[in-house]
């Protein structure tokens, strides 16, 4: 009876932990960032949703493309149809692993300084990307950051030829989660 009692708790501890070692968010924020020479280009979109097993370092980002908010209605109505044709690629996916995750404590205060090695999905092409990332764990709030450039032409981004000396080919991305919540399973 005693070994029946010891197996369920430490099958239930496993449960409990395994549940706290996988990560999300659906509020993480990504804003990128084109410096032209008329006019600099900026959107924001506050609906990424992503999911971190905490254990094998493995995270996954998916973003709705037409969530970018543009401070000009004419600025997201091209990027939307023209650049990005978010009617066809709705989304952006991202799906990689950190290096090192045993290095990162989630049970007290630190910043950990990572890599990132994964697969980029946007407008339709995957790439291999590296980024540093930076997770942070401060008063029990877990929350990470990265900020790296894409080339839109590695992704077949085109850009129109009237208006290709006044827009960057490179596009300076930022990526925020501003918290981690536990993923409790169903």
């Amino acid at each position: 009876m005693k070994f029946l009692t010891g197996g369920i708790l430490l099958l239930l501890s496993f449960i409990n932990t395994e549940a706290q070692q996988k990560l999300f968010t659906k509020t993480g924020i990504a804003v990128f960032f084109s410096k032209a020479p008329i006019e600099n280009i900026e959107a924001k979109n506050n609906k990424l949703f992503s999911v971190w097993d905490v254990s094998s370092g493995q995270i996954e980002f998916s973003i709705l493309m037409k969530g970018f908010a543009f401070d000009k209605a004419l600025m997201q109505e091209h990027f939307n149809e023209n650049y990005v044709e978010s009617d066809k690629y709705p989304k952006a996916f991202f799906k990689g692993v950190m290096e090192n995750p045993k290095n990162i404590s989630l049970d007290k205060d630190g910043t950990y300084l990572v890599k990132v090695i994964g697969m980029l999905t946007l407008h339709g092409i995957t790439r291999q990307i590296t980024v540093p990332a930076k997770i942070e764990v401060k008063n029990k709030i877990i929350s990470a950051s990265t900020t790296f450039t894409l080339q839109l032409a590695e992704y077949k981004i085109k850009i129109p030829r009237i208006v290709s000396d006044n827009i960057s080919k490179s596009i300076l991305i930022n990526i925020l989660v501003p918290s981690f919540q536990p993923l409790t399973p169903h």
